[in-house]
């Protein structure tokens, strides 16, 4: 990007590696802007949201960015933003993740997060089913599937000797976790690596984790791309359709396998390197040994497949900067 234009990239999530990733393509800071410590209640989220939107603005006034990324799910952040580039004439770019139209948390927000997606220069949208619900309610709408993940090597993940799978997940109500554990429960002899903060476990799940899962916390961006990178595959699993994982495609920028949910969306997105499977224990199990029998071939359909994201992600990102205004003459 054009060092004379300026891009500041707002994240209210406890995760923000989208935003990072984001934000180091196109040449921008990035900010985790979110108050873990007080939780998300009905009785605490509105005070919350209000010390975040001071930080929020904090950081705006600071950077005077002449464009704004922010992502969504919450809508309440691009709401915060957006007077900010009103005053300022910055532009707006919403990245919404499927959560902001689909997670039933939101719903009764969808008049928001619409209007919102209107006065923004463009949102960016994970499925092509999400760019059609932007442009149907009137806003401009870039499909990104997904933007390139690379990890510095600055810490290595200790893997077994073995056959290692990693299990990207968060714990999020859309994840088989039950099912992730019982496959595991009959393939002892693979060691499987699941990550997440432990605390969002149910606590029933927890005291029957087989003996052959490891569960290794939130992991820092050193140790987790090191585990991507040397797993001999990345299992990263949804329940709910139209849903862009993550763990997968953040897998797919190391060249390593995948195992993924068997919805249309994630098919077309991983049409080499990849197993689809239907979220039940045994589709699960059958899916890992497929990419263990024949491990050369899934780890050549991998790379491919890196190499095709690499090339598109090219031409997403000049299409993104065509939507912002020209930078200023220097």
């Amino acid at each position: 990007m054009n060092q004379s234009r300026s891009l500041t990239y707002i994240s209210w999530a406890a995760n923000c590696s989208r935003s990072d990733h984001t934000a180091r393509e196109l040449g921008g800071s990035s900010h985790m802007v979110y108050w873990e410590a007080i939780g998300s209640s009905l009785l605490t989220i509105w005070l919350k949201y209000l010390d975040q939107a001071f930080r929020t603005w904090r950081i705006l006034l600071k950077e005077r960015p002449s464009v704004v990324f922010v992502m969504a799910p919450p809508p309440f952040a691009p709401l915060i933003v957006l007077p900010y580039c009103l005053i300022f004439g910055a532009s707006l770019v919403i990245d919404a993740h499927s959560g902001a139209f689909v997670n039933r948390r939101w719903r009764y927000f969808q008049w928001l997060q619409h209007w919102l997606c209107r006065r923004a220069v463009t949102t960016i949208v994970h499925n092509e089913h999400l760019k059609q619900l932007v442009e149907e309610h009137g806003g401009h709408a870039i499909l990104v599937t997904d933007v390139p993940v690379r990890f510095e090597q600055t810490e290595r993940y200790t893997l077994s000797s073995g056959f290692n799978v990693a299990v990207v997940c968060s714990f999020a109500p859309d994840e088989p976790i039950a099912e992730i554990l019982a496959a595991a429960s009959r393939l002892p002899g693979i060691r499987f690596y699941v990550t997440g903060n432990p605390k969002h476990l149910d606590a029933d799940l927890k005291r029957s984790i087989p003996a052959n899962v490891t569960l290794t916390g939130f992991l820092p961006d050193g140790a987790y791309g090191s585990l991507l990178q040397n797993a001999d595959v990345v299992m990263s699993l949804t329940k709910q359709d139209h849903t862009m994982l993550r763990g997968a495609w953040e897998a797919a920028y190391q060249g390593t396998p995948v195992v993924i949910s068997d919805w249309p969306l994630l098919r077309a997105a991983f049409d080499t390197g990849a197993v689809h499977v239907d979220n039940s224990p045994d589709g699960i199990a059958q899916g890992i040994l497929e990419i263990q029998r024949n491990q050369a071939r899934y780890r050549e359909g991998a790379r491919a497949l890196m190499h095709r994201k690499e090339q598109r992600w090219q031409a997403t990102r000049d299409a993104i900067i065509a939507r912002m205004p020209a930078p200023p003459a220097t």
